[in-house]
C-alpha cells in the first residue's frame, strides 16, 4: 500500500523540479537568445514525456489522475509552444481516455466538439473535473494556432463558461496558494487562468479579422467592442484597437478610425500597421500635410530594426504570436516595405511642393537601391516603379529645384541603358482586336521594350526641359526632336486592317502605352515649339504647337504659347479663341496625380503672364 504512495510522491516531485527548470525559460528573458530558448524547451518536453511515460507504465489509479492530467497538460504545452500541435492534440486526448476508463463512460466520438461535450458531462462530479478543464485550454490554443475557428465557434457557450470558471476562480484560488506553499502538489507551466484570459483575447482578435476580411464589418465591430473590455495587456488591446478602426474605416467613419488607430499606437505591437491605415485615411480625406507627415513617421519606424516584426511580450510559454496566426489578420497587418513608402513619400513631397524635401527622400531612395543592402526589394506589394521610372521621377523633381546638371545626368544614365535595345518599330492594336492566340505571342519582353522606348523618350523629353530652363533653344529642339523621333516609330493599327508588320516590330496592345505616348508626343511637340519662338521662327513653332494640342489638348503651355503665336503673326480673333479655350481646360481642373511625374507640364523656362493677355484681348474688343 505504501509503495503506491511513495511512486506517487516521488513523481510529483520530479514534475515540480521540472516546472522549475522549464520556468527558468520564461524568467531568462533576454538573457537567452531564440536558440537556446528552444533547445531548453526541447529538453523540458523530453523529461516530461519520460516522467509521463512512467506514470502510465503502471494501470490508472484515482489517486494516480491528478499527477497524470498535471503532467500531460505540461508536457503539452511544451509541445504546442514548439509548434507541435499534432503531437500535443494526441497526447491530450488519449490521456483523458486514459482517466475516463475510471468513470465507465469512455467517450468514443471522433467529431471533436461532440467528444468534448461528453467529456465535460463525464467528467462533472468527479474529482479531476478541473484538469480536464486544462486540457480544454490547450485544446483551445491547438485549435485557435492552427485557425480552427469553426470548432471554437461551435463550442462557443462551453469555452465561454471555462473562461468564466476559471477567470472567477471558483475552488481554484486556495489550490493555486497551496500549489505555492506544498511540496506534493503537482505545479504547472502556465497559469491556466491567465491563459484562458490570453485564449478569449486572441480569439477575439482572429475572430475580429476574420469576419472584417469576408466584409462583415458590424458583426466584427459589435465583438471587438465586447472585446475591449476584457483583461489583456497592453499589446494585445492595441490589436483590439487597431481592428476597431479598421471596421469604422470600413463603415466610412474615418474620424473615429483615427481615434482607434491612435490608441493602437501606444505599443509596438501593432504601431506600423496602425501609421500605414492613418496615412490611407489622410490620404482619403485629401489631408496631405498630415498624410506626408505619417508617410515620415512611417518610413522612420519601418528603418528601426525588426520594426516589421509585432513585440508580443509575454509571461507564457504559449506567447500571443503563436495563437495570432490566422491569415486574414496578417492581411490587415502588413504594410509596405520602407522603400516603398519612401518612394511614396518623395512622390507626395513633390506633387506638394516640398520640392526640396522630395528631391532628398529621392536621393536616398536611389542610394538605398544601389547599396548592397537591398532587403525587400524584390518583394514590394506593391511593386516599386522600375529602375528606369524612377531615375525620371527623381529627374523631373531636380530640375523642378533647378538642378537641371543633375536632371540630365540621370536621364543620361536612362539613355545609355536603354538606346541600344529600343524596337526599330512599335504597333500598337487595340484589344478587343487582339485575339487570344495573339495575345499569348505578345511576350514580356515585348512589352519591356516598348516600355524602353517611352523611358527613353521620356529622359530626351526631360533634356529638352533642362535646356529651355538654361535657356539653351538650340540644345532644346534638338532634344525634342530626339524624343519626337523615337515616338514616330509607334504605328497604330486600324481596326479591321491587317498591316505586314516586319520581324523586327513589335506588336503590342495599346492599354497605358497609348496615354503615355499621347502625352509625351503633345509635351515634346510642345516643347520645341515654344523654343522656335524664342528664336523667332514662327512658322516652324504654329506648326510644332498645333499638332501638340492634338496629341494633348489640355496641354495649357502648347496653348498659352499657340495663341501668342497667332498674336504676333497678325491672327488676333484666333489667338483670343485659343487663350480662351485653354483657361476653360484649366478651370476644369485636370488633374495630373495620376501621372508620372515627369509626364506633368514643366513650371520652368519661358512663361506667359495670363493677366497680360485678358488685358489684350479686352483691348481688341469684341468681333
Amino acid at each position: 500500500m505504501n509503495q503506491p504512495t511513495h511512486l506517487l510522491n516521488k513523481w510529483v516531485q520530479e514534475n515540480n523540479e521540472l516546472v522549475k527548470k522549464c520556468k527558468q525559460q520564461e524568467g531568462g528573458g533576454d538573457a537567452l537568445s531564440r536558440d537556446q530558448n528552444q533547445t531548453h524547451l526541447r529538453s523540458c518536453s523530453s523529461e516530461f514525456h519520460k516522467l509521463l511515460r512512467k506514470i502510465q507504465g503502471v494501470p490508472p489509479l484515482v489517486n494516480h489522475t491528478h499527477l497524470e492530467l498535471s503532467v500531460v497538460y505540461n508536457a503539452c504545452v511544451c509541445s504546442t509552444a514548439q509548434s507541435q500541435f499534432t503531437e500535443a492534440e494526441l497526447l491530450l486526448i488519449q490521456a483523458i481516455q486514459r482517466a475516463l476508463q475510471m468513470t465507465g463512460d469512455e467517450p468514443v466520438a471522433s467529431n471533436r466538439p461532440v467528444f468534448w461535450r461528453t467529456v465535460l458531462k463525464s467528467v462533472g462530479n468527479t474529482t479531476f473535473n478541473t484538469c480536464v478543464r486544462y486540457l480544454l485550454c490547450l485544446q483551445w490554443a491547438i485549435w485557435l494556432a492552427t485557425c480552427q475557428l469553426t470548432i471554437i465557434q461551435e463550442l462557443k457557450e462551453e469555452l465561454s463558461s471555462l473562461f468564466e470558471t476559471l477567470c472567477d476562480g471558483v475552488g481554484d484560488n486556495k489550490k493555486n496558494e497551496a500549489r505555492g506553499k506544498s511540496s506534493d502538489i503537482p505545479l504547472l507551466v502556465t497559469d491556466p487562468r491567465r491563459l484562458v484570459e490570453l485564449l478569449q483575447i486572441c480569439t477575439s482578435i482572429t475572430q475580429g479579422a476574420e469576419r472584417l476580411s469576408e466584409g462583415q464589418s458590424s458583426e466584427a465591430l459589435s465583438a471587438l467592442q465586447t472585446a475591449s473590455s476584457l483583461p489583456a495587456p497592453r499589446a494585445l488591446s492595441a490589436y483590439v484597437h487597431f481592428l476597431l478602426g479598421s471596421c469604422l474605416a470600413h463603415m466610412s467613419r474615418p474620424q473615429m478610425a483615427l481615434q482607434c488607430y491612435r490608441k493602437a499606437l501606444v505599443t509596438d505591437a501593432c504601431c506600423v500597421s496602425a501609421l500605414y491605415q492613418s496615412m490611407l485615411i489622410y490620404r482619403q480625406l485629401g489631408n496631405t500635410q498630415a498624410e506626408i507627415q505619417a508617410l515620415r513617421l512611417l518610413q522612420s519606424t519601418l528603418m528601426l530594426p525588426s520594426a516589421t516584426v509585432p513585440a508580443l511580450a509575454t509571461t507564457h510559454l504559449l506567447s500571443p504570436s503563436l495563437l495570432l496566426c490566422s491569415q486574414s489578420l496578417s492581411s490587415l497587418l502588413s504594410v509596405p516595405s520602407a522603400l516603398s513608402v519612401l518612394h511614396s513619400l518623395a512622390l507626395k513631397c513633390v506633387l506638394h511642393g516640398r520640392v526640396s524635401e522630395g528631391v532628398e527622400h529621392y536621393l536616398d531612395l536611389l542610394a538605398a537601391l544601389h547599396s548592397e543592402d537591398q532587403h525587400g526589394v524584390h518583394a514590394e506589394v506593391p511593386p516599386l516603379p522600375r529602375l528606369p521610372e524612377l531615375y525620371l521621377e527623381a529627374g523631373a523633381a531636380l530640375l523642378m529645384a533647378r538642378r537641371p546638371a543633375d536632371c540630365m545626368a540621370l536621364c543620361n544614365e536612362v539613355i545609355s541603358t536603354t538606346l541600344e535595345l529600343l524596337p526599330e518599330k512599335v504597333v500598337l492594336e487595340d484589344p478587343e482586336e487582339t485575339s487570344e492566340a495573339e495575345t499569348s505571342d505578345m511576350s514580356v519582353d515585348g512589352e519591356d521594350r516598348v516600355g524602353m522606348l517611352l523611358w527613353t523618350g521620356a529622359a530626351y523629353l526631360l533634356q529638352g526641359h533642362c535646356h529651355t530652363h538654361l535657356k539653351d533653344w538650340k540644345q532644346a529642339v534638338t532634344h525634342y526632336t530626339r524624343c519626337i523621333n523615337l515616338l514616330v516609330r509607334v504605328r497604330f493599327k486600324k481596326k479591321g486592317f491587317q498591316p505586314q508588320i516586319p520581324s523586327g516590330d513589335v506588336v503590342v496592345k495599346q492599354g497605358t502605352h497609348l496615354c503615355i505616348l499621347q502625352r509625351l508626343k503633345g509635351l515634346s511637340l510642345a516643347g520645341r515649339g515654344i523654343s522656335f519662338t524664342q528664336t523667332d521662327q514662327l512658322k516652324e513653332a504654329l506648326r510644332d504647337l498645333l499638332l501638340s494640342l492634338q496629341a494633348f489638348p489640355e496641354c495649357v503651355g502648347a496653348g498659352l504659347w499657340c495663341g501668342e503665336v497667332l498674336w504676333r503673326l497678325g491672327r488676333r480673333q484666333e489667338a483670343a479663341a485659343c487663350w480662351e479655350k485653354t483657361w476653360s481646360f484649366t478651370t476644369q481642373h485636370h488633374s495630373a496625380e495620376g501621372l508620372p511625374v515627369y509626364l506633368q507640364e514643366p513650371q520652368s523656362g519661358p512663361l506667359l503672364d495670363s493677366m497680360e493677355l485678358r488685358h489684350r484681348i479686352q483691348e481688341l474688343g469684341p468681333n
